[in-house]
């Protein structure tokens, strides 16, 4: 594939992962307490060998995306960011023992359910952490936070798995 489609491919998976979240996922709430950040599939489904300051600029990008669209003053795009930032030190300690292939994406057929779930649920993690502490602004309601994390992943993840399964080609997996 050229640059230019590689490039125009990205662009879209930016419009459809900002305007889905925007228009549809950001209004569910579950039970209240969590929330659905389906654009973390747009940092966390990049190529693998995507360049890390590429990846931080497009991480800003999308989380620059969503404070612009639900006012968030910098909530989203610094947690994007340090998602983004931590995608390569959890992509290195989880590389299978012979390597990752050129042709190698972030796809739960071809990677397998157990990596690809250990990826997602550090990732989500480490992510909703760092986004809902700094939501809350201190550390007073702990328990608030954390209610909020556990639900939150819980959402997440079981959404990303959902585009996986359903958006991402059925390969053979590794040997």
């Amino acid at each position: 594939m050229s640059m230019l489609g590689v490039v125009l491919r990205q662009l879209l998976r930016f419009g459809l992962y900002a305007g889905v979240q925007v228009l549809i996922i950001g209004q569910l709430s579950l039970f209240g307490l969590g929330w659905c950040f389906l654009y973390l599939g747009y940092i966390l489904f990049l190529p693998l060998r995507t360049p890390i300051a590429l990846q931080l600029l497009l991480g800003f990008a999308i989380g620059l995306t969503m404070d612009i669209s639900y006012d968030t003053g910098g909530l989203h795009a610094a947690a994007a960011v340090l998602l983004a930032y931590l995608r390569p030190w959890v992509l290195r300690l989880l590389t299978p023992r012979d390597g990752y292939d050129a042709q190698d994406t972030v796809n739960v057929h071809q990677m397998g359910w157990q990596w690809f779930m250990v990826y997602l649920l550090l990732l989500v993690s480490m992510h909703h952490v760092v986004y809902f502490f700094l939501e809350l602004g201190s550390f007073r309601h702990p328990l608030l936070a954390l209610g909020r994390v556990g639900v939150s992943i819980l959402f997440t993840s079981v959404a990303l798995l959902i585009v996986q399964l359903l958006f991402f080609p059925v390969r053979r997996g590794r040997s």
